[in-house]
């Protein structure tokens, strides 16, 4: 495929993903801000509005506010630079690999949008004993997997021809 389709193609693949992120995330605001939640599987599953001014797990609770919001901001806007240019500039070893590298990057471009738009990010799906996430947390989560089950091959293994 040549290079100008390929980076057209991976550049829909990205918006279409970041675009449907956010089309939840007005969705999950529109609907649930104000509201107890939904639940969708009794003592599994629901829906429940937050705003997310920390990163995953509240791991940066110990980092006073005003530094937190543009350290985070500076982090996501690096991450999805270094991300991007992965995707443009290195050889992928797979389709996997360019799959996993733009699941990352669109979860990403995601929550930063978030993070520019609002100051905070709108997380809304909620597994009992795990923290309210959101689609583009799936996609991050989805990239890694990818990319650690599929990306680059280890020196010395052997890949099916």
């Amino acid at each position: 495929m040549p290079k100008l389709l390929r980076l057209t193609t991976l550049l829909f693949f990205v918006s279409g993903l970041v675009g449907c992120d956010h089309v939840t995330k007005h969705v999950a605001k529109s609907e649930l801000e104000g509201q107890r939640g939904v639940t969708l599987v009794s003592g599994l599953f629901k829906l429940v509005y937050t705003e997310n001014y920390d990163i995953g797990f509240n791991l940066l609770r110990w980092m006073p506010d005003p530094p937190r919001g543009p350290l985070l901001l500076a982090t996501g806007i690096l991450t999805s630079l270094i991300l991007l240019a992965m995707l443009l500039w290195r050889r992928a070893e797979s389709r996997w690999h360019v799959i996993a590298l733009a699941l990352l990057l669109a979860g990403g471009v995601g929550n930063t949008l978030d993070r520019v738009l609002r100051g905070y990010v709108i997380d809304f799906l909620h597994l009992r004993h795990w923290p309210v996430f959101n689609l583009a947390d799936v996609y991050v989560v989805a990239g890694m997997i990818a990319l650690l089950a599929f990306g680059r091959p280890r020196a010395g293994v052997e890949t099916p021809s």
